[in-house]
């Protein structure tokens, strides 16, 4: 009898879980390397739909690398999906490449922007939606600026920096090993010109190795308050006041290049979206915290620009 009051709790709990779902979940393949899970409402047949794009670094398509998992992306887009509006998020292509063993050594910051250009166009020419918007967080923004012109009906710039990465790094660095700054401030300005380097101290060789000077260069070649300009869509830009990597000043650069873009400021949320009462060691420990949840004001304030 037990058992059968057990089955029958079990049946129950199963039952309710699946009507509390409020949308159905997809595994899509969109290129060799760009895999990625599309979040679609239900009871809409053609809604908004929200391509979100990761940050540095091997992030996967829910916000985790190696050893931090936040699930921060895949909470922003589970949230935006409970409101109605369909998300897709991926893999960036190094996370595959990873996987398979086969990382690209030649690997630019141009091929981040080829890929989101290509989901683009995916969903584009599926005709499925109303309209689709670009969520870019960190990285992502600038890869997320590039690819939505003339393509997406809007864009939001999650914790993305207004200056060009170069002018960040050398603030970071500063910021961190004062003693440091001026020797970043250098290599970058040989970076910034297309010039390799060999002479860096031991200590900037995650920044500046021989293996990262290409693609770093190529990043440093745009800088997102002249993208930004030129971006014809509503536009959304938020930053939280907790960022550790990137200060509200980059939010509000970005602004100030596009002045028909709305700007919102996020008290206490960081840079993996969680808002933090605590110092900056509960900030930091944040980044590996699965349970924590995202700020409900950003997901608030996104469903709201999507939906005027």
């Amino acid at each position: 009898m037990k058992q059968y009051i057990i089955l029958a709790l079990c049946l129950v709990c199963s039952i309710g879980l699946s009507q509390d779902k409020t949308y159905t979940e997809e595994e899509l393949a969109i290129t060799k390397w760009i895999d990625g899970t599309l979040l679609s409402p239900n009871g809409n047949d053609k809604p908004n739909l929200a391509i979100i794009i990761a940050g540095s670094g091997p992030t996967n398509r829910n916000g985790n690398q190696n050893f931090l998992k936040n699930n921060s992306l895949k909470k922003l887009a589970e949230g935006l999906t409970d409101n109605g509006i369909a998300t897709f998020r991926y893999d960036k292509r190094i996370v595959k490449q990873i996987l398979k063993n086969n990382v690209d050594k030649d690997i630019m910051f141009d091929d981040f922007v080829s890929d989101a250009s290509e989901v683009l166009d995916y969903f584009k020419e599926k005709d499925s939606y109303n309209k689709i918007y670009v969520i870019g967080h960190s990285q992502g923004s600038l890869v997320g600026m590039l690819s939505a012109k003339d393509k997406a009906d809007g864009f939001i710039s999650l914790a993305g920096a207004g200056n060009n990465i170069g002018d960040v790094i050398i603030e970071q660095v500063t910021k961190m090993a004062p003693k440091l700054g001026e020797e970043a401030q250098r290599v970058v300005g040989l970076l910034k010109k297309g010039e390799n380097t060999t002479d860096y101290p031991d200590a900037l060789g995650s920044l500046f190795g021989p293996n990262i000077q290409d693609f770093m260069i190529n990043w440093m070649t745009y800088n997102p308050t002249e993208i930004i300009q030129d971006l014809k869509m509503p536009i959304l830009i938020i930053n939280g006041t907790k960022d550790l990597q990137v200060s509200v000043k980059e939010a509000e650069l970005l602004k100030e290049a596009n002045d028909q873009a709305k700007l919102l400021i996020i008290e206490k949320m960081n840079h993996v979206l969680f808002e933090i009462e605590g110092d900056d060691l509960e900030n930091s420990k944040s980044y590996n915290e699965s349970f924590r949840k995202v700020s409900p004001i950003l997901i608030e304030s996104i469903t709201d620009f999507i939906k005027s």
